[in-house]
């Protein structure tokens, strides 16, 4: 069958994937002279709007039964934009749109797709090539400094490295007689600090880490702290405000940054905002109609009601569009900057309205103009439709980037035995659909704190986190595939703390065991280092592009090239080798 148009091709669409405003693009159809085609048109519109017409000019005769008929466009917006061709054969027209594997068709009408960035601010150059760590702070390391104005109703162990108790469970708004909704069950905490961060140092400098992100580390009364109950203070079990300060200055003196979770789609109900418990004093939106912080959560009946994020209770949504709730938070983005953070990792961000993320990154970029800004998104960014409207995050204004959910699940799949064409079709999409920057500095990650450890999903047969026969022996040859993949295909590896060690877990809250010091995995740990010093040597894992050679069942072959130097990465079911030679 004759595909007269491939958007993955260079002679088809140039320059290749999405464009910089003002980039002239040329597109290019070849259809069979036996088409007589009589001439071509080329449709390019953004969602809703009206289709723009653009007459395609005869480019010339190939070989025997070829013509070529081609149009140059230069757009002036950001945005994303669909296209597709229409051919004049005389009698009637067919239309050239995509394939379901993004294959052009004729007789097709589902439209191609580009996107139109602009580059406004300046990029986090320090972090290209780099390797990111996540951390989960009260799991990490206990420094056994002592902890001061700790509230005493938090469950404090001193059995590091036992079962973490059962997370609490969330219950929706159901008001006792008195109107007063229930309280949370209480959390336990292994007393994890960010002194024992900096103990750490050298450990994560072995490692190659460049930049660490750290769950929330401000003020509140869960141990993951996404239920924020002071952005302006340092959580007591962590720390101070000078042990944030420190740090970061001595993170940097090993060659590290440090990046921040931002909370901003919601608060803690028990936080100084809202107070639903009382916890601080007579103030706050529910215990006061008169507090500041009224107008930033959505009453429907006070004080009983409220908007909730996804019903839980315990933590209210706020409005982020209010003036005096942004006013706030940019102040807070600045507060940490000054303090030391070099970025802003923000949660759920696709559930922040364009207005906030606006000015979010404007101010974070205003106080340090290369930091760098990275959202929480699930999906493919390029297209992503919530708030009922397309989202902007990578067209410039946003985002440098996103989590690279789409690339984790493309990874793991493959490492289980998945075929290598379904993986390479995800990274061709993203290469396709993301600009430059946001490709090359999308976090990719194999697991985080919301997913089952990566090395307990490679194991087949896994019930909880104990591995039976040769699970362990496979789970690890796996995660040794996935690991590399994650650290040397286009954008920023983000280690998950403790699967350097061989930790396991499954879901919530045993994906955030504690970290087994001295009990490490030497295997995987070895393995995380060859790793980062791999990225670390090799200035081509910067910003070099990705040319895939084989995807034929289990074997994958892709090279990294810039200039004269090429990376070969081969993968063969559960073996691989690296390669790197001037071409």
């Amino acid at each position: 069958m004759h595909i007269p148009y491939l958007s993955r091709k260079e002679y088809h669409k140039f320059p290749y994937g999405a464009v910089e405003i003002g980039t002239q693009m040329c597109f290019r159809i070849v259809v069979p002279r036996g088409w007589n085609c009589k001439g071509a048109t080329l449709y390019i519109w953004e969602d809703d709007k009206a289709r723009e017409p653009y007459a395609m000019d005869w480019d010339c005769l190939e070989g025997e039964g070829e013509e070529w008929w081609k149009a140059c466009v230069t757009l002036e917006k950001s945005g994303l934009y669909h296209y597709h061709f229409v051919c004049d054969l005389g009698q009637g027209a067919w239309s050239i749109g995509a394939g379901e594997k993004g294959q052009g068709q004729w007789g097709s009408v589902k439209p191609f797709s580009f996107t139109v960035y602009s580059d406004e601010f300046d990029e986090p150059t320090w972090l290209y090539g780099g390797t990111i760590y996540q951390i989960f702070p009260d799991r990490f390391y206990n420094s056994g400094q002592p902890k001061e104005n700790v509230p005493k109703d938090r469950i404090l162990r001193e059995d590091w490295g036992a079962t973490p108790y059962a997370a609490p469970v969330y219950r929706t708004q159901e008001a006792d007689e008195n109107g007063v909704s229930p309280q949370c069950e209480s959390y336990d905490f292994f007393g994890g600090d960010l002194a024992g961060i900096i103990q750490k140092l050298p450990y994560l400098q072995g490692l190659g880490v460049s930049c660490i992100y750290l769950n929330p580390i401000f003020e509140a009364n869960s141990n993951h702290r996404y239920d924020t109950a002071d952005y302006s203070k340092i959580d007591p079990l962590l720390g101070k405000e000078e042990d944030f300060t420190a740090l970061c200055k001595a993170a940097k003196n090993h060659g590290i940054s440090v990046m921040l979770d931002g909370v901003f789609s919601h608060t803690g109900a028990d936080s100084v905002y809202f107070n639903r418990a009382g916890r601080y004093g007579g103030g706050g939106a529910y215990r006061d109609p008169a507090s500041p912080y009224r107008q930033w959560y959505k009453f429907t009946e006070y004080p009983r009601k409220y908007s909730a994020w996804w019903g839980v209770d315990i933590l209210p949504e706020v409005v982020e569009e209010n003036e005096s709730f942004q006013a706030y938070i940019m102040g807070i983005a600045r507060k940490w900057l000054k303090a030391g953070a070099s970025s802003w990792r923000l949660d759920v961000a696709d559930e922040l309205p364009d207005c906030f993320l606006d000015d979010f990154t404007a101010t974070v970029k205003g106080e340090k103009s290369d930091a760098y800004v990275l959202g929480e998104v699930w999906e493919d960014a390029s297209c992503k439709i919530s708030y009922s409207q397309r989202r902007r995050y990578l067209q410039g204004k946003q985002l440098d980037s996103v989590m690279n959910y789409p690339l984790a699940e493309a990874i793991l799949n493959y490492a289980k035995g998945g075929c290598a064409n379904a993986l390479a079709e995800v990274l061709e999409t993203l290469a396709e659909n993301y600009p430059p920057r946001a490709l090359h500095l999308a976090m990719n990650h194999i697991g985080t704190h919301d997913t089952v450890r990566a090395l307990t999903l490679l194991g087949d047969g896994v019930k909880g986190y104990h591995f039976t026969g040769n699970q362990e022996y496979i789970a690890k040859k796996r995660l040794k595939i996935a690991s590399l993949l994650q650290y040397t295909l286009p954008g920023i590896p983000c280690l998950y703390y403790g699967d350097e060690a061989g930790l396991q877990g499954g879901k919530d809250p045993m994906n955030r065991s504690c970290f087994p010091w001295g009990m490490e995995d030497k295997e995987l740990t070895q393995h995380y280092q060859m790793l980062g010093k791999l990225r670390r040597e090799n200035p081509i894992f910067r910003r070099s592009p990705c040319r895939i050679l084989e995807k034929n069942g289990s074997r994958f072959v892709f090279e990294r090239y810039e200039n004269n130097e090429v990376f070969r990465v081969e993968i063969d079911g559960l073996d691989y080798k690296i390669s790197n030679k001037k071409a």
